[in-house]
């Protein structure tokens, strides 16, 4: 199963793929960068950033900062990681930056419930954003 990530909203994309991913189902998600999470864009990145800065730096916690880490990280907070049958479906997830080659002619599935036009308010910021105000380098 291919999903565009492409103004999908991060949370609601994660817990369909923890689904999916339960089920026993294998998941690509593309165009991580693209994904959105709502909320003012001062007040996600204050969170972000302040997330990132009040750890020890080499003690952790430690933070993704690619996009495809980033994403692959909250699908992972949605699955019972800790049981042998959370760990066993998060082998099964990949995340692509963009677009590879070979997803090109294959057909990529929607998720309704997860598309940006459910937000009530036009306030919410691009992973691609968030990554590189916590350091990440494209």
């Amino acid at each position: 199963m291919i999903i565009d990530a492409k103004d999908l909203m991060l949370g609601r994309l994660s817990s369909f793929a923890a689904k999916q991913l339960l089920l026993g189902n294998t998941i690509d998600i593309i165009n991580c960068e693209e994904c959105v999470v709502s909320g003012k864009k001062q007040n996600v990145l204050a969170n972000y950033i302040r997330r990132i800065d009040r750890k020890a730096p080499g003690k952790g916690p430690y933070f993704y900062r690619r996009p495809d880490m980033f994403v692959k990280r909250s699908v992972r907070g949605m699955l019972p990681f800790k049981r042998s049958r959370g760990r066993a479906a998060f082998k099964n997830i990949k995340c692509h930056i963009g677009m590879p080659d070979s997803f090109k002619s294959e057909k990529t599935m929607a998720i309704g419930k997860a598309d940006i036009g459910k937000l009530k308010s036009a306030d919410y910021i691009k992973i691609k954003e968030i990554c590189k105000a916590v350091g990440w380098k494209p």
